[in-house]
């Protein structure tokens, strides 16, 4: 029979091991010694030292994996069910990165090749904006889309998407100039136009996207620089622009010598979209794209689909931004591309995406929602009397993030009664959950709730 010394002996050491992780002096990923080498080191006997492996395991710290050794897990950092006051925690539905199950393990494999040394070494060195032949291979056939194709020469990369959108816009608007963007845009090209000294130009919206007459119109008020617009899945909106439209903006970008900066950060949500805007206008479109939506926030490498005229501005904007890609992650990128993993994370991520609207369309019934069916997130338009910031205030004090339609409106425009929510974060049950409270705050009024 064990005696308690024994237990408790196997236990402490357990506990200073989960001391070590919880502080970061252990790492996710990092691999403990072989139990043999943990005894000596320790001075335990290897039966203690098995007894430690195995309470780690049962702990959710480690896990063993045969042939390999025993690694240190990532904590679980799953969101809790914190909808109630005083809120626990904290529901986010302003950020919006999907991860899927499967993702992990996927990503795992493909790593696989890279720990060779010769291989790992070719990945640390460094990389310039054109990263190499196999990178651009593999980045022209993802970005690939119905009757588009780039040509791999075109295609330049950054370290994410927000430093394409950024090198793009240095490159094509100088500071002082002026950038059209749709009425309500992504808030992140807002504070680059900022930091770039570039003026954002409001350009009115109808349900088919940007209104190419109203875009030329507000050319012959003074010249613009270029056009930052996001034709498929239009944050906050969720709206796709048709081929038709496309057409009309491409034929007006043309006419007055406008280059356009896409950004398709989401497209890959909608396998069956129309052609890009850069099909329609490929000598005017800069065709910006990431790969921290389709595969994990924590990864990131930007594309940018360039025209032959500005290119050298583009690249010459990511060199001297030091908005250019990393080695390791830019030979990963590649490596996941060319074996399938990325089409098999974008394939689970888009009946992800679908589960998700189908949760917020039965909890949300009724309610002015307007997004797509395969979009991770929606535009809410609020019922009367309430206001987007005392919605925040009061969602928020349910312990629920969500974003005012304030952050996406350019220049002085006074914000329309709504709020964007993103699908994508918590868990399914915790989001619906989430969308039951919203809708609960929704259907009172700001009296009814105290907010600080």
């Amino acid at each position: 029979m064990q005696s308690e010394d024994a237990m408790d002996d196997y236990r402490r050491v357990a506990d200073a091991v989960a001391d070590d992780i919880a502080a970061g002096r252990l790492r996710p990923g990092d691999r403990l010694p072989p139990q043999r080498a943990f005894a000596r080191r320790r001075g335990i006997a290897a039966s203690t030292a098995a007894r430690v492996y195995r309470e780690l395991g049962r702990r959710g710290l480690v896990v063993g994996e045969v042939g390999r050794g025993t690694f240190v897990l990532a904590a679980d950092r799953r969101p809790g069910p914190a909808l109630a006051e005083p809120a626990g925690a904290r529901v986010d539905l302003e950020l919006n990165y999907p991860v899927v199950p499967e993702q992990a393990e996927l990503l795992a494999a493909g790593l696989d090749r890279l720990t060779r040394p010769d291989a790992l070494g070719a990945a640390l060195a460094p990389v310039g904006a054109a990263g190499t032949p196999a990178a651009r291979e593999a980045a022209a056939a993802l970005l690939a889309a119905d009757g588009w194709a780039p040509a791999p020469d075109q295609v330049l990369f950054a370290g994410s998407g927000w430093q394409a959108i950024a090198a793009a816009v240095a490159a094509l608007v100088p500071a002082g100039g002026r950038l059209a963007v749709e009425a309500l845009t992504y808030p992140v090209v807002k504070g680059v136009a900022a930091r770039l000294g570039v003026t954002p130009v409001p350009v009115p919206v109808d349900e088919h996207g940007m209104v190419p007459d109203a875009l030329a119109a507000a050319h012959r008020a003074a010249p613009l620089g270029g056009v930052y617009v996001q034709p498929t899945l239009h944050n906050p909106y969720g709206t796709t622009m048709p081929e038709a439209r496309r057409a009309e903006l491409a034929d007006v970008l043309g006419r007055l010598g406008l280059y356009a900066i896409e950004d398709r950060v989401w497209a890959f949500l909608r396998a069956d979209g129309p052609p890009p805007l850069a099909a329609f206008a490929p000598d005017h479109t800069v065709l910006v794209d990431s790969l921290s939506k389709r595969l994990a926030p924590g990864l990131s490498v930007g594309f940018a689909v360039v025209p032959r005229r500005p290119a050298a501005r583009v690249a010459a904007a990511l060199r001297s931004g030091a908005w250019g890609p990393a080695g390791f992650a830019l030979e990963a990128a590649a490596g996941w591309i060319t074996d399938g993993t990325v089409q098999a994370i974008v394939e689970a991520k888009r009946a992800d995406a679908a589960a998700r609207q189908r949760i917020a369309a039965r909890r949300l019934a009724g309610a002015a929602v307007r997004s797509d069916p395969g979009s991770y997130f929606c535009w809410w338009e609020l019922p009367a009397p309430w206001r987007a910031e005392t919605f925040v205030a009061a969602a928020a004090r349910r312990g629920i993030a969500v974003t005012p339609a304030a952050a996406f409106v350019v220049g002085g425009a006074a914000a329309p009664r709504a709020v964007r929510f993103g699908l994508a974060s918590p868990p399914e049950d915790v989001l619906a959950r989430a969308l039951d409270v919203l809708a609960e705050i929704a259907s009172g009024t700001p009296d009814d709730v105290s907010v600080d």
